[in-house]
Parts: structure tokens; C-alpha cells; sequence
């Protein structure tokens, strides 16, 4: 208890890293020792000068480990530290490991087997549709989907992990009693029952500017590889792809229209080496020596699969018009007989019920699993 304590402690001390804990402990030997040792003897560490020193010493004996303890608590949450066995030892591998980590719900062995799946907060409805699409595709094949919980792309993605009956962790960018945005408040409660919700920011720590890039580096930390769907060539998300890229995880990216800001930052990682996306398969062959078939939790031939959705008269007509070949939005209000408006609005539920999925210049077709069965 003695060294969760101090983790927990040195996490809470503000302006300390866990760069400069590390630089610590490989001086003095332990996270305990941090918090006993004198001025002269913290400055010997490596990068820890008199300013940093003295922040320590000013604010260790100020902090209450039990107290923070309690309130993760009364949040439903409990506190991890690198000395505890649930603690991933793929965070322990990165340069800056979480110091302490705030998680409701459960992180599980199987987590290893994890891909992060980022995009931009205004995500256009292709992206969303392809977040959820493959998030449920990767929970029916065993691989748990790591997000932020952000509103767009991590939506989409959580949302559809949850669908497939798969497991999702959430990353937060600020603490488990400050969830941002509120709206997702229903969604997290979910997650964390049928995965987890974590941080490694102190109760009552709210998200800003700084929290939620650096938070992204637990997210590529987390997984095997990170999958972009969306995002401007400076967008947020792409800072995920870069400490994906700095952490060795593989690097995917979804390929967008020409047209479509969103599609500036995964187009410059695909220029620059990231595996394009288009279906499921394209994620699970970079892996295929690393995880035998046998362990795949669906075959092939069901990871395309998605729940029977009820068809009203309209969206029938819309699906028996796609069903000799693809057409263009124009082509298929003709042959539907339907106002303009008014396709749109059948075409966006068909594409959330994952029944059609739209193409770059307005082309629509049936999903994958329904094209298989012409």
C-alpha cells in the first residue's frame, strides 16, 4: 500500500510528470523515497531542479492518498498505480506512463488485443457510419475499442463496440466526476459496464486544452494500432497518430473525398505510410501473425454481420433498387420515385442501420454483408 500510496500522491502533485517520477525513482529508488527526501537529494535526479523541487516539497505532505482514494469511490471508480497486477503492461512500456489511473469499470487481460479508433468532434456522416461500422465489426472479433469519448468519431466508435456486445474503453481528457461533454454522461455509464471508463487525472480535475492531448497518448498507449477517421491535418485527433507513431503502434487511416476537409489528415497519413482502411479485413491482416485465426472470437463470414432492422415500405423500395448494382443518389430518387429531400432522409437511416453505406460522389450502395448475398 505503502508505494499505490505514493503513485497516488506524486499523480496529484501539480507540475510533476510522469517523465520526471521516472527520473526520480531510477535516482532514489522508489516512489516512496520521493516523497521522504530532502531538497539537495530530489535535485540529483536527472531534469529536476530547485523550481521542480520545491513544488514537491511544498506540496507532498499537503495530500491525502485515502482521502482521493474515497472520493474515486464515491464516484463508483478505484485507483491503480504501476504496482498494481490489473495496471496494462502496455502502458508500462510507453516514455510517460499514468502515474495513477481512475478507471469504472473493468480493464481485463483480454484488452491487449485493442484498437484505438480517433476522429474529429465534427465527423461528417461517412465517418460516423465507418467508425460505428468497424468498432462493431472489431467487437464481434474479440478486439476491444479504445476511444475518448469525445463527441463524433469516439461516439461512433464506443457506440458501436457497445452494439456488438464488445468490449470499449474510454480515455478520459479530465476526471471521472468532471465528464466531458455532459451529454455522454448515459454512454459512459454503459461503457464502464461492459468495459471501462478511465483517467489519470485527480477527482475534480477539469478537462482543458493541455488535459486532452496528453491524454491521447494512453489511447495509442492502450492499443495495438489507431485508426483515424477524420480530422484536419492539425486536428486533435492527429496527435494520437503521432504518439501512435512515437509508441511503435501500427497507424490506419480511412480514406475520405478529395473535397472533404476531414479528409486532409488521414489522406497525409496514408502519403506518409499509414495502412488505408476500407473494410475489416485491413485491420485484422496486419495482425494475422500476431493472433492465429483460431483465437478470433467470429469467422470471417459473420464480422460483417449486423442486427435485422425492421424496413419500412420506403426503405424497402431503396433497397430492391440498389440491389442489381450501386447508383447515384439522383439515379435513385428517379428510380424510386422519391423527392430529393426526401431520399435524404431514408438514406441517413438506412446508413445508421448499417443497411447502406454512401460513397464519394454521392454513390450509395448496399452494405457488405448484403452485397454478399446477391
Amino acid at each position: 500500500m505503502e508505494q499505490r500510496k505514493a503513485y497516488i500522491v506524486l499523480n496529484m502533485i501539480e507540475g510533476l510528470g510522469p517523465v520526471s517520477v521516472r527520473r526520480l525513482i531510477d535516482c532514489l529508488g522508489s516512489p516512496k523515497a520521493i516523497l521522504e527526501a530532502d531538497r539537495e537529494t530530489l535535485m540529483e535526479a536527472r531534469g529536476v531542479g530547485e523550481k521542480l523541487a520545491l513544488k514537491i516539497l511544498v506540496q507532498r505532505d499537503s495530500i491525502d492518498a485515502f482521502e482521493e482514494i474515497d472520493k474515486a469511490a464515491d464516484a463508483g471508480a478505484r485507483i491503480i498505480t504501476p504496482v498494481d497486477d490489473e495496471y496494462p503492461e502496455a502502458l508500462k512500456a510507453i516514455h510517460d506512463p499514468p502515474l495513477a489511473l481512475y478507471i469504472k469499470g473493468r480493464l481485463l487481460p483480454a484488452d491487449v488485443k485493442a484498437i484505438g479508433i480517433v476522429g474529429s468532434r465534427s465527423t461528417s456522416h461517412y465517418g460516423l457510419n465507418a467508425a460505428d461500422r468497424l468498432a462493431y465489426q472489431l467487437g464481434q472479433t474479440g478486439f476491444t475499442v479504445v476511444s475518448g469519448l469525445a463527441r463524433g468519431a469516439d461516439t461512433a466508435a464506443h457506440n458501436g463496440a457497445l452494439k456488438s456486445d464488445g468490449r470499449t474503453i474510454a480515455v478520459l481528457g479530465g476526471a471521472l466526476d468532471c465528464l466531458y461533454p455532459p451529454e455522454n454522461a448515459e454512454l459512459a455509464d454503459k461503457i464502464s459496464k461492459q468495459g471501462a471508463v478511465i483517467s489519470e487525472y485527480c477527482m475534480g480535475r477539469q478537462a482543458d486544452r493541455m488535459t486532452f492531448p496528453y491524454r491521447n497518448r494512453i489511447i495509442s498507449g492502450l492499443s495495438m494500432g489507431v485508426l483515424l477517421i477524420e480530422s484536419a491535418v492539425k486536428g486533435g485527433s492527429m496527435h494520437t497518430m503521432e504518439a501512435a507513431t512515437e509508441q511503435g503502434r501500427t497507424v490506419f487511416a480511412l480514406p475520405g473525398r478529395i473535397d472533404t476537409p476531414g479528409a486532409r489528415g488521414p489522406h497525409l497519413l496514408i502519403k506518409n505510410g499509414a495502412k488505408l482502411v476500407e473494410r475489416l479485413d485491413d485491420i485484422l491482416e496486419e495482425y494475422e501473425f500476431l493472433i492465429p485465426p483460431s483465437e478470433l472470437d467470429a469467422p470471417e463470414s459473420e464480422t460483417a454481420a449486423r442486427p435485422d432492422v425492421p424496413l419500412n415500405e420506403q426503405e424497402s423500395k431503396i433497397v430492391e433498387a440498389l440491389w442489381q448494382e450501386p447508383m447515384d443518389a439522383d439515379s435513385l430518387a428517379r428510380e424510386t420515385g422519391m423527392k430529393s429531400h426526401e431520399l435524404s432522409g431514408l438514406l441517413l437511416g438506412l446508413e445508421m442501420k448499417r443497411v447502406i453505406r454512401t460513397l464519394p460522389g454521392r454513390m450509395v450502395e448496399l452494405a457488405d454483408d448484403l452485397r454478399q448475398m446477391k
